[in-house]
């Protein structure tokens, strides 16, 4: 099994979930150190990568290793995101937005590409594994960049998932809403259901064995989640014109 983003928040806490139930890991992140950390905590038996998921290179010669040394993966989930505030009237903001998008687009695309072809030609149930956001289903003020990403995933997902099909590989989305991660610690304002971290990787855990085309976790969320795509703009809009903002900094 391959994680990325696995050295905190969701990536951490699916790594440790798994680990516990015997799985042999890809932990994948930028943190070598933060990795090496976790593999120990875990027992010492899983093998790290640390690497950027927009570095396609470095991915591709990861899933070589791994998948010399343990097999293919039957499941890849692709974590890694950043998340700050963006404002499109800030020059200043523009390399964040463009940072976005490719670690939160450009990196989930990078993270599956070297697998796909040894997936398609193994056997058993496989799957491929996206973690989007309640945050891409419709837009919000100060979040151009993280929403236009989310929603971005959402829609990848979807069309990976009919180009997947005819080959029996599931591919899983996730929308998660606020789950306690270092990301979200950085929110100043109330987060409805908020779910820990651990607690909530047993949940994608589940929405992973069964195959789930798309999930909302927590499932309250997933209620709020289809309010808001029936809402129509007039009233979504004076709804969330004044809704509180992401921190434009730091990236996280």
């Amino acid at each position: 099994m391959i994680i990325t983003g696995a050295s905190s928040g969701i990536g951490e806490a699916l790594a440790v979930y798994y680990a516990e139930r015997g799985a042999r890991l890809g932990l994948m992140a930028r943190r070598g150190d933060v990795l090496a950390a976790l593999n120990t905590r875990l027992g010492g038996g899983h093998t790290c990568y640390a690497l950027d998921v927009c570095d396609a290179g470095a991915l591709h010669a990861a899933a070589i290793d791994f998948m010399a040394r343990c097999g293919v993966p039957d499941i890849v989930i692709a974590n890694a995101g950043v998340s700050a505030g963006t404002l499109t009237e800030c020059e200043g903001d523009l390399p964040a937005f463009r940072r976005i998008m490719d670690t939160n687009v450009y990196g989930m695309a990078a993270t599956f590409a070297p697998f796909v072809a040894a997936m398609k030609a193994g056997s058993g149930e496989r799957r491929l594994v996206g973690i989007a956001s309640v945050a891409g289903i419709r837009g919000l003020p100060g979040a151009e960049a993280y929403c236009a990403s989310k929603a971005a995933a959402i829609a990848y997902l979807e069309s990976l998932r009919l180009e997947m099909k005819p080959y029996g590989i599931k591919v899983v989305t996730i929308a998660p809403g606020y789950i306690e991660t270092p990301m979200t610690a950085l929110n100043p304002y109330r987060m409805p259901f908020l779910l820990p971290a651990a607690q909530a990787a047993t949940a994608f855990a589940r929405a992973i064995a069964q195959g789930r085309s798309y999930c909302v976790i927590p499932w309250p969320m997933g209620l709020v989640a289809k309010l808001l795509r029936l809402l129509p703009n007039a009233l979504y809009d004076r709804l969330f014109v004044s809704a509180p903002r992401k921190p434009r900094a730091p990236l996280r």
